[in-house]
């Protein structure tokens, strides 16, 4: 068996925490199309703020965006966005770019994962066109499987190496399962392995989905609550005496999973002539939050007889969930632009974006206490944020703080 050499392509949130674990045994090569991205992280930089120089060191990674540097490599395994386009329809350009990527160079013996988020049934789809394209024959001259990301970015105790992770292929080949199961092994701690991979595919979209309805569940029993004048902090504490209740709290749902992935099951049920009636329920509920908080604050503000376009606004958190620098589908910035175009001033705290964006929405470096805002809105709950709360929460600053999801109040 030739020696095992693996190539990640693309290294943000899940290629970029892959190719960090497998390299403590293999060696690996990055691919990312982005150039900045392979530079800074050849200097040992993760403007993701994800991990810091001294997660690279002792790592032998040769990060590229030269397919030349790629042709040896005979393990590949594909992390690359799949978004989707503004008709909610599954966008699969980066995907597809990436399996014409590795049709160029797929030879004998070679291994194929994706990890990116897809319907069920997208990698028996690219197990055909590579046949067709390589003339190479699935499961006796290369092998596919898929193994969906559990990655969740900020979090310091479900990390890559903890979680139990999905690895699928349908082959019988020993060599090839012993070759799979060792490098899967360099990464996480327990596998669930199975020859099904359409019920992998299947597994990563319904766990997003569940997430996603539970909190839209929870968003409209605030909306129900806030309408009747129910103290809905007091509803939950009284529900969750109950055994069986399930502790999800209402808040914005954003990032590339949750807003996402709905929307991918979505497709392939309508394709086979299926309407789907609860899967996208959540959607609705949760993308109207962002209204809702624009509604809450012009309530507020009509208590104090102040008009939202002379209002200056403080705004705590813009990443799509605090503690990270991800700003993808976050609903905390179609907040701010929404602020931006009818409020007065309209500033941002929050530490965990990266410079980047910092310098483009001015970021502040800290918050002021003796500060002259009309409103400080907080929109992420961590416990940097909490402390932030606490600090603001004074007898200048107590009637000016608006915490719309009950997150510190």
């Amino acid at each position: 068996m030739s020696k095992t050499k693996i190539c990640i392509i693309g290294l943000g949130y899940v290629g970029l925490p892959l190719i960090l674990n497998i390299s403590k045994r293999y060696e690996c090569v990055g691919f990312d199309t982005n150039k900045k991205r392979v530079e800074n992280l050849n200097n040992k930089i993760d403007t993701n703020k994800e991990f810091s120089f001294k997660d690279f060191k002792n790592k032998k990674i040769n990060f590229t965006n030269n397919l030349q540097d790629i042709k040896k490599c005979n393990f590949f395994i594909l992390c690359v966005p799949t978004p989707i386009f503004e008709n909610k329809k599954p966008d699969l350009r980066n995907l597809n770019l990436a399996i014409e990527l590795v049709s160029k160079i797929l030879k004998k013996g070679d291994i194929l994962f994706i990890e990116s988020t897809i319907y069920p049934g997208l990698t028996f789809q690219y197990m055909n066109y590579l046949q067709k394209k390589t003339k190479l024959k699935i499961n006796r001259d290369f092998y596919i499987g898929y193994s969906p990301e559990r990655v969740n970015p900020g979090d310091k105790v479900n990390t890559i190496d903890n979680i139990n992770k999905i690895v699928s292929i349908n082959t019988n080949n020993k060599k090839i399962l012993t070759k799979v199961s060792s490098v899967y092994k360099t990464v996480c701690k327990k596998i669930a392995f199975s020859n099904d991979i359409t019920a992998a595919e299947t597994a990563k979209v319904i766990e997003n989905i569940q997430r996603d309805l539970n909190i839209a569940l929870m968003n409209e029993f605030l909306l129900i609550c806030r309408k009747l004048k129910i103290n809905f902090k007091e509803v939950l504490k009284l529900a969750k005496t109950k055994w069986n209740f399930l502790n999800f709290h209402p808040g914005l749902v954003g990032g590339h999973c949750l807003p996402v992935d709905p929307y991918y099951l979505a497709s392939i049920a309508k394709q086979n002539n299926l309407k789907t009636i609860v899967t996208l329920a959540g959607r609705k509920t949760n993308d109207f939050m962002d209204k809702f908080v624009i509604n809450e604050i012009k309530s507020f503000l009509k208590r104090k007889k102040k008009k939202l376009k002379k209002t200056n606004i403080l705004i705590i958190g813009l990443s799509y969930k605090a503690g990270i620098a991800d700003l993808r589908n976050s609903i905390n910035l179609k907040i701010y632009e929404t602020l931006k175009k009818k409020s007065g001033i309209v500033d941002i705290y929050d530490p965990f974006i990266n410079n980047e964006a910092k310098k483009k929405f001015n970021s502040l470096a800290k918050i002021n206490i003796n500060n002259n805002y009309d409103l400080i809105l907080f929109l992420s709950k961590n416990d940097h944020f909490k402390t932030q709360y606490k600090i603001l929460n004074n007898k200048k600053n107590k009637l000016k703080i608006m915490d719309p999801f009950e997150y510190y109040e």
